[in-house]
Protein backbone atom coordinates (compact mmCIF):
# COMPACT_ATOMS: atom_id res chain seq x y z
CA UNK A 1 0.00 0.00 0.00
CA UNK A 2 2.82 2.38 0.89
CA UNK A 3 4.53 1.73 -2.44
CA UNK A 4 1.34 2.41 -4.41
CA UNK A 5 0.82 5.71 -2.64
CA UNK A 6 4.45 6.75 -2.86
CA UNK A 7 4.47 6.05 -6.61
CA UNK A 8 1.37 8.19 -7.11
CA UNK A 9 2.81 10.98 -4.97
CA UNK A 10 6.13 10.89 -6.80
CA UNK A 11 4.21 11.62 -10.00
CA UNK A 12 3.32 15.01 -8.51
CA UNK A 13 6.93 16.06 -7.95
CA UNK A 14 7.71 19.24 -9.84
CA UNK A 15 4.14 20.30 -10.58
CA UNK A 16 3.91 24.04 -11.14
CA UNK A 17 2.45 26.01 -8.27
CA UNK A 18 1.82 28.86 -10.69
CA UNK A 19 2.71 29.41 -14.37
CA UNK A 20 6.49 29.15 -14.64
CA UNK A 21 7.05 28.53 -10.92
CA UNK A 22 7.47 25.19 -9.17
CA UNK A 23 6.91 26.71 -5.73
CA UNK A 24 4.34 28.99 -4.15
CA UNK A 25 5.43 31.92 -2.01
CA UNK A 26 4.83 30.07 1.32
CA UNK A 27 6.82 27.08 0.02
CA UNK A 28 9.67 29.34 -1.03
CA UNK A 29 9.80 30.93 2.43
CA UNK A 30 9.99 27.48 4.05
CA UNK A 31 12.73 26.35 1.68
CA UNK A 32 14.66 29.57 2.29
CA UNK A 33 14.59 28.87 6.02
CA UNK A 34 15.68 25.30 5.30
CA UNK A 35 18.62 26.59 3.27
CA UNK A 36 19.63 28.82 6.17
CA UNK A 37 19.66 25.78 8.47
CA UNK A 38 21.76 23.78 5.98
CA UNK A 39 24.22 26.56 5.10
CA UNK A 40 24.48 28.54 8.34
CA UNK A 41 23.03 26.24 10.99
CA UNK A 42 20.61 28.90 12.28
CA UNK A 43 17.17 30.43 11.73
CA UNK A 44 18.40 33.95 10.97
CA UNK A 45 17.53 34.86 7.38
CA UNK A 46 19.37 38.18 7.24
CA UNK A 47 22.14 36.80 5.02
CA UNK A 48 19.70 34.87 2.83
CA UNK A 49 17.54 37.91 2.10
CA UNK A 50 20.60 40.03 1.48
CA UNK A 51 22.03 37.57 -1.04
CA UNK A 52 18.67 36.65 -2.64
CA UNK A 53 19.43 33.03 -1.72
CA UNK A 54 16.04 31.88 -2.99
CA UNK A 55 17.05 32.29 -6.65
CA UNK A 56 18.03 28.61 -7.21
CA UNK A 57 14.50 27.41 -6.47
CA UNK A 58 12.19 30.43 -6.87
CA UNK A 59 12.14 32.96 -9.68
CA UNK A 60 10.08 35.65 -7.97
CA UNK A 61 11.02 38.05 -5.19
CA UNK A 62 10.70 37.19 -1.52
CA UNK A 63 10.35 39.85 1.14
CA UNK A 64 10.69 39.27 4.90
CA UNK A 65 7.46 38.30 6.61
CA UNK A 66 8.35 40.39 9.68
CA UNK A 67 10.89 42.94 10.81
CA UNK A 68 14.29 42.06 12.34
CA UNK A 69 14.42 40.82 15.92
CA UNK A 70 17.04 40.56 18.65
CA UNK A 71 18.19 37.20 17.27
CA UNK A 72 18.13 38.30 13.63
CA UNK A 73 15.60 38.08 10.80
CA UNK A 74 13.22 35.41 12.09
CA UNK A 75 10.08 34.23 10.31
CA UNK A 76 6.78 33.13 11.91
CA UNK A 77 7.40 29.55 10.76
CA UNK A 78 7.63 26.61 13.15
CA UNK A 79 11.22 25.38 12.98
CA UNK A 80 10.41 21.66 13.22
CA UNK A 81 9.41 21.26 9.58
CA UNK A 82 12.47 22.99 8.06
CA UNK A 83 14.65 20.89 10.36
CA UNK A 84 12.88 17.74 9.17
CA UNK A 85 13.50 18.43 5.49
CA UNK A 86 16.98 19.94 5.88
CA UNK A 87 18.87 16.63 5.37
CA UNK A 88 16.93 15.92 2.17
CA UNK A 89 17.60 19.44 0.91
CA UNK A 90 21.30 19.05 1.61
CA UNK A 91 21.37 15.78 -0.33
CA UNK A 92 19.29 16.63 -3.39
CA UNK A 93 17.66 20.04 -3.21
CA UNK A 94 13.98 20.63 -3.80
CA UNK A 95 13.29 17.35 -5.61
CA UNK A 96 14.78 15.29 -2.78
CA UNK A 97 12.65 17.25 -0.29
CA UNK A 98 9.46 16.51 -2.22
CA UNK A 99 10.28 12.79 -2.49
CA UNK A 100 11.05 12.66 1.24
CA UNK A 101 7.73 14.31 2.01
CA UNK A 102 5.92 11.89 -0.31
CA UNK A 103 7.42 8.94 1.57
CA UNK A 104 6.30 10.37 4.92
CA UNK A 105 2.82 11.25 3.67
CA UNK A 106 2.19 7.69 2.46
CA UNK A 107 2.90 6.33 5.95
CA UNK A 108 -0.13 8.16 7.33
CA UNK A 109 -2.51 6.24 5.06
CA UNK A 110 -0.87 2.95 6.01
CA UNK A 111 -1.66 3.75 9.64
CA UNK A 112 -5.18 4.80 8.64
CA UNK A 113 -5.74 1.45 6.90
CA UNK A 114 -4.88 -0.30 10.18
CA UNK A 115 -7.47 1.87 11.93
CA UNK A 116 -10.03 1.19 9.20
CA UNK A 117 -9.75 -2.56 9.83
CA UNK A 118 -11.25 -1.90 13.24
CA UNK A 119 -14.35 -0.61 11.46
CA UNK A 120 -14.71 -2.93 8.47
CA UNK A 121 -12.98 -6.05 7.12
CA UNK A 122 -10.83 -6.18 4.03
CA UNK A 123 -11.00 -5.24 1.21
CA UNK A 124 -13.19 -2.33 2.31
CA UNK A 125 -10.62 -0.97 4.77
CA UNK A 126 -7.81 -0.69 2.25
CA UNK A 127 -10.09 0.46 -0.57
CA UNK A 128 -11.61 3.27 1.47
CA UNK A 129 -8.27 4.62 2.67
CA UNK A 130 -6.66 4.30 -0.76
CA UNK A 131 -9.54 6.20 -2.33
CA UNK A 132 -8.84 9.18 -0.08
CA UNK A 133 -5.09 8.78 -0.30
CA UNK A 134 -5.20 8.89 -4.10
CA UNK A 135 -7.60 11.86 -4.30
CA UNK A 136 -6.28 15.17 -5.68
CA UNK A 137 -5.93 16.97 -2.30
CA UNK A 138 -3.89 14.09 -0.85
CA UNK A 139 -1.66 13.69 -3.92
CA UNK A 140 -0.90 17.40 -4.20
CA UNK A 141 -0.38 17.85 -0.45
CA UNK A 142 2.09 14.96 -0.34
CA UNK A 143 4.73 16.87 -2.32
CA UNK A 144 3.81 20.40 -1.27
CA UNK A 145 6.63 21.84 0.83
CA UNK A 146 4.38 22.39 3.82
CA UNK A 147 3.95 20.43 7.06
CA UNK A 148 0.30 19.41 6.60
CA UNK A 149 0.82 15.93 5.11
CA UNK A 150 3.60 15.10 7.59
CA UNK A 151 1.39 16.22 10.47
CA UNK A 152 -1.38 14.02 9.06
CA UNK A 153 0.94 11.00 9.21
CA UNK A 154 1.96 11.80 12.79
CA UNK A 155 -1.66 12.25 13.83
CA UNK A 156 -2.80 9.03 12.13
CA UNK A 157 0.07 7.08 13.66
CA UNK A 158 -0.71 8.43 17.12
CA UNK A 159 -4.41 7.63 16.69
CA UNK A 160 -3.56 4.05 15.68
CA UNK A 161 -1.32 3.63 18.71
CA UNK A 162 -3.95 5.14 21.01
CA UNK A 163 -6.51 2.62 19.77
CA UNK A 164 -3.98 -0.19 20.20
CA UNK A 165 -3.39 0.98 23.79
CA UNK A 166 -7.13 0.74 24.39
CA UNK A 167 -6.85 -3.03 23.95
CA UNK A 168 -3.35 -3.45 25.34
CA UNK A 169 -2.55 -0.60 27.75
CA UNK A 170 1.23 -0.88 27.43
CA UNK A 171 3.61 1.95 28.23
CA UNK A 172 5.57 1.45 25.01
CA UNK A 173 2.44 2.03 22.94
CA UNK A 174 1.45 5.20 24.76
CA UNK A 175 5.05 6.45 24.73
CA UNK A 176 5.25 6.14 20.94
CA UNK A 177 1.85 7.80 20.61
CA UNK A 178 3.04 10.63 22.83
CA UNK A 179 6.21 10.97 20.78
CA UNK A 180 4.27 11.35 17.53
CA UNK A 181 1.94 13.89 19.13
CA UNK A 182 4.98 15.70 20.51
CA UNK A 183 6.02 16.60 16.97
CA UNK A 184 2.79 18.43 16.11
CA UNK A 185 3.51 21.87 17.64
CA UNK A 186 6.96 21.81 16.07
CA UNK A 187 5.34 21.27 12.67
CA UNK A 188 2.68 23.94 13.20
CA UNK A 189 0.59 25.28 16.04
CA UNK A 190 -2.58 24.69 14.02
CA UNK A 191 -2.10 20.91 14.34
CA UNK A 192 -2.28 20.92 18.13
CA UNK A 193 -6.09 20.95 18.46
CA UNK A 194 -6.79 17.51 16.86
CA UNK A 195 -3.70 16.19 18.60
CA UNK A 196 -5.20 17.03 21.99
CA UNK A 197 -8.18 14.77 21.23
CA UNK A 198 -5.84 11.88 20.47
CA UNK A 199 -3.85 12.65 23.63
CA UNK A 200 -7.06 12.43 25.64
CA UNK A 201 -7.57 8.90 24.29
CA UNK A 202 -3.97 7.99 25.11
CA UNK A 203 -4.60 8.99 28.73
CA UNK A 204 -8.20 7.84 29.19
CA UNK A 205 -8.28 4.33 27.74
CA UNK A 206 -5.39 2.80 29.76
CA UNK A 207 -6.80 4.43 32.88
CA UNK A 208 -10.15 2.72 32.36
CA UNK A 209 -8.28 -0.61 32.37
CA UNK A 210 -6.56 0.26 35.64
CA UNK A 211 -3.31 1.08 33.86
CA UNK A 212 -3.29 4.81 34.40
CA UNK A 213 0.49 4.93 34.66
CA UNK A 214 0.82 3.67 31.09
CA UNK A 215 -1.40 6.50 29.90
CA UNK A 216 0.62 9.04 31.86
CA UNK A 217 3.79 7.97 30.05
CA UNK A 218 2.39 9.15 26.73
CA UNK A 219 1.05 12.36 28.24
CA UNK A 220 4.39 13.16 29.86
CA UNK A 221 6.26 12.69 26.59
CA UNK A 222 3.89 15.08 24.81
CA UNK A 223 3.94 17.61 27.65
CA UNK A 224 7.74 17.60 27.80
CA UNK A 225 7.82 18.49 24.12
CA UNK A 226 5.24 21.23 24.64
CA UNK A 227 7.23 22.79 27.50
CA UNK A 228 10.42 22.64 25.45
CA UNK A 229 8.58 24.18 22.48
CA UNK A 230 7.34 27.10 24.56
CA UNK A 231 10.71 27.65 26.24
CA UNK A 232 12.64 27.77 22.98
CA UNK A 233 10.06 30.01 21.33
CA UNK A 234 10.14 32.41 24.25
CA UNK A 235 13.90 32.68 23.96
CA UNK A 236 14.01 33.03 20.18
CA UNK A 237 10.78 34.81 19.29
CA UNK A 238 9.83 36.43 22.58
CA UNK A 239 6.53 34.57 22.97
CA UNK A 240 4.82 31.19 23.21
CA UNK A 241 4.86 30.52 19.47
CA UNK A 242 6.77 31.73 16.39
CA UNK A 243 3.84 34.06 15.74
CA UNK A 244 5.24 36.29 18.48
CA UNK A 245 7.40 37.95 15.80
CA UNK A 246 4.32 39.34 14.03
CA UNK A 247 3.99 43.13 14.14
CA UNK A 248 2.25 44.61 17.15
CA UNK A 249 -1.51 44.53 16.76
CA UNK A 250 -1.48 41.70 14.20
CA UNK A 251 -3.18 38.55 15.41
CA UNK A 252 -1.91 35.06 14.60
CA UNK A 253 -5.50 34.09 13.74
CA UNK A 254 -6.21 37.22 11.71
CA UNK A 255 -9.05 38.30 14.01
CA UNK A 256 -9.42 40.03 17.36
CA UNK A 257 -11.94 39.18 20.03
CA UNK A 258 -14.45 36.38 20.46
CA UNK A 259 -17.10 37.98 18.27
CA UNK A 260 -14.79 38.36 15.30
CA UNK A 261 -13.84 34.70 15.54
CA UNK A 262 -17.42 33.47 15.89
CA UNK A 263 -18.43 35.45 12.82
CA UNK A 264 -16.37 32.98 10.82
CA UNK A 265 -18.98 30.23 11.23
CA UNK A 266 -19.78 30.14 7.47
CA UNK A 267 -16.34 28.64 7.02
CA UNK A 268 -17.70 25.42 8.53
CA UNK A 269 -19.55 24.98 5.24
CA UNK A 270 -17.03 26.68 2.97
CA UNK A 271 -14.27 24.27 3.98
CA UNK A 272 -16.30 21.51 2.34
CA UNK A 273 -18.03 23.05 -0.67
CA UNK A 274 -16.62 26.54 -1.20
CA UNK A 275 -14.77 26.99 -4.50
CA UNK A 276 -11.89 26.56 -4.99
CA UNK A 277 -10.95 25.46 -1.45
CA UNK A 278 -13.78 23.04 -0.66
CA UNK A 279 -12.60 19.51 0.05
CA UNK A 280 -15.68 17.84 -1.41
CA UNK A 281 -15.23 19.68 -4.70
CA UNK A 282 -11.86 18.02 -5.23
CA UNK A 283 -12.51 14.77 -3.40
CA UNK A 284 -16.24 13.93 -3.42
CA UNK A 285 -15.29 10.50 -2.10
CA UNK A 286 -14.85 12.20 1.29
CA UNK A 287 -18.66 12.30 1.45
CA UNK A 288 -18.44 8.64 2.50
CA UNK A 289 -17.11 9.86 5.84
CA UNK A 290 -20.45 11.58 6.45
CA UNK A 291 -22.11 8.24 5.78
CA UNK A 292 -19.99 6.86 8.62
CA UNK A 293 -21.32 9.59 10.90
CA UNK A 294 -24.87 8.54 10.00
CA UNK A 295 -24.04 4.86 10.56
CA UNK A 296 -22.63 5.65 13.99
CA UNK A 297 -25.72 7.65 14.99
CA UNK A 298 -27.99 4.84 13.80
CA UNK A 299 -25.94 2.19 15.58
CA UNK A 300 -26.14 4.01 18.88
CA UNK A 301 -29.81 4.85 18.49
CA UNK A 302 -30.66 1.21 17.81
CA UNK A 303 -28.21 0.03 20.49
CA UNK A 304 -26.60 -2.49 18.20
CA UNK A 305 -23.65 -2.87 20.59
CA UNK A 306 -25.93 -4.74 23.00
CA UNK A 307 -26.69 -7.33 20.32
CA UNK A 308 -23.33 -7.47 18.56
CA UNK A 309 -20.38 -7.42 20.93
CA UNK A 310 -17.84 -6.27 18.34
CA UNK A 311 -20.06 -3.30 17.44
CA UNK A 312 -18.97 -1.57 20.64
CA UNK A 313 -15.39 -1.41 19.35
CA UNK A 314 -16.64 -0.10 16.01
CA UNK A 315 -18.62 2.64 17.74
CA UNK A 316 -15.70 3.69 19.92
CA UNK A 317 -13.30 3.79 16.97
CA UNK A 318 -15.70 5.73 14.75
CA UNK A 319 -16.60 8.16 17.53
CA UNK A 320 -12.93 8.76 18.24
CA UNK A 321 -12.13 9.47 14.58
CA UNK A 322 -15.13 11.77 14.21
CA UNK A 323 -14.09 13.72 17.32
CA UNK A 324 -10.56 14.23 15.97
CA UNK A 325 -11.81 15.29 12.53
CA UNK A 326 -14.49 17.59 13.94
CA UNK A 327 -11.93 19.30 16.15
CA UNK A 328 -9.69 19.92 13.15
CA UNK A 329 -12.63 21.35 11.17
CA UNK A 330 -13.66 23.70 13.98
CA UNK A 331 -10.10 24.85 14.62
CA UNK A 332 -9.53 25.52 10.92
CA UNK A 333 -12.82 27.36 10.53
CA UNK A 334 -12.46 29.69 13.50
CA UNK A 335 -8.70 30.05 14.04
CA UNK A 336 -7.12 30.05 10.57
CA UNK A 337 -6.23 33.55 9.37
CA UNK A 338 -7.67 32.62 5.97
CA UNK A 339 -8.87 29.49 4.21
CA UNK A 340 -8.07 30.86 0.76
CA UNK A 341 -4.55 31.40 -0.44
CA UNK A 342 -1.68 30.09 -2.58
CA UNK A 343 -2.42 26.43 -2.02
CA UNK A 344 -4.52 23.60 -3.43
CA UNK A 345 -8.12 22.84 -2.43
CA UNK A 346 -8.72 21.02 0.83
CA UNK A 347 -5.45 22.16 2.37
CA UNK A 348 -7.03 23.08 5.72
CA UNK A 349 -8.22 19.50 6.27
CA UNK A 350 -5.19 17.62 4.95
CA UNK A 351 -4.13 16.94 8.54
CA UNK A 352 -7.12 14.62 9.02
CA UNK A 353 -7.38 13.18 5.49
CA UNK A 354 -6.03 9.75 6.53
CA UNK A 355 -8.60 9.56 9.34
CA UNK A 356 -11.33 10.66 6.94
CA UNK A 357 -10.17 7.75 4.78
CA UNK A 358 -10.67 5.32 7.65
CA UNK A 359 -14.21 6.63 8.15
CA UNK A 360 -14.87 6.50 4.41
CA UNK A 361 -14.15 2.77 4.40
CA UNK A 362 -17.22 2.23 6.60
CA UNK A 363 -19.37 4.29 4.24
CA UNK A 364 -17.93 2.45 1.23
CA UNK A 365 -18.97 -0.90 2.65
CA UNK A 366 -22.49 0.36 3.34
CA UNK A 367 -23.00 1.83 -0.15
CA UNK A 368 -20.55 -0.04 -2.43
CA UNK A 369 -22.07 1.06 -5.77
CA UNK A 370 -22.35 4.74 -4.97
CA UNK A 371 -18.97 4.51 -3.26
CA UNK A 372 -17.38 2.98 -6.35
CA UNK A 373 -18.64 5.92 -8.41
CA UNK A 374 -17.14 8.40 -5.93
CA UNK A 375 -13.85 6.50 -5.92
CA UNK A 376 -13.76 6.61 -9.72
CA UNK A 377 -14.37 10.37 -9.64
CA UNK A 378 -11.50 10.80 -7.19
CA UNK A 379 -9.08 8.83 -9.34
CA UNK A 380 -10.22 10.59 -12.50
CA UNK A 381 -9.74 13.95 -10.78
CA UNK A 382 -6.20 13.04 -9.78
CA UNK A 383 -5.27 11.97 -13.32
CA UNK A 384 -6.83 15.16 -14.65
CA UNK A 385 -4.79 17.36 -12.29
CA UNK A 386 -1.50 15.55 -12.95
CA UNK A 387 -1.91 15.60 -16.73
CA UNK A 388 -3.36 19.11 -17.02
CA UNK A 389 -0.55 20.71 -15.04
CA UNK A 390 2.06 19.00 -17.20
CA UNK A 391 0.44 19.96 -20.51
CA UNK A 392 -1.02 23.41 -19.80
CA UNK A 393 1.63 26.09 -19.38
CA UNK A 394 -0.92 28.41 -17.76
CA UNK A 395 -1.98 25.86 -15.13
CA UNK A 396 -0.92 25.71 -11.51
CA UNK A 397 -2.00 24.12 -8.24
CA UNK A 398 -1.41 26.91 -5.72
CA UNK A 399 -4.15 28.01 -6.14
CA UNK A 400 -5.78 25.91 -8.90
CA UNK A 401 -5.71 27.69 -12.24
CA UNK A 402 -5.63 26.98 -15.96
CA UNK A 403 -7.14 23.71 -17.22
CA UNK A 404 -8.39 22.68 -13.78
CA UNK A 405 -11.92 22.71 -12.39
CA UNK A 406 -12.82 25.20 -9.66
CA UNK A 407 -9.90 27.40 -10.71
CA UNK A 408 -9.34 31.04 -9.85
CA UNK A 409 -9.03 31.98 -13.54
Amino acid sequence: MWLVLFTAYAAAVGLHASPGEDLSVPEAHVLLLTRSIVDDGDLDLSDEYGAAAWRPFYGGTLVPLTGPREHGQLEPIAAGFPLLIAPAYALGGRVAVELWLAALAALGYVAAAWIARRLVPEPWATRGVLAIGLSPPAVIAATTIAPDAVAASALAGAAALALAARERPLARLTAWAGLLLATLPWLGVRFVAPGLVVLAGVFRWPRRRQRGLAGLVGVEVALFSAVLFVSINDRLYGGLTPYAVLPEGESATGAHGLTAHLERWPRLVWLWIGAPEGLLLWAPVCALAFVAVWLLVRSRRERLARVLGEQADVEVTAGFLIAVCATAVVASAFLSPTIAGPWFGGRQLVVVLPLIGALASWGLRRFPRAGALLVALALLGTVWVLVAIRLDGDAGVAPPRGALPWNVR
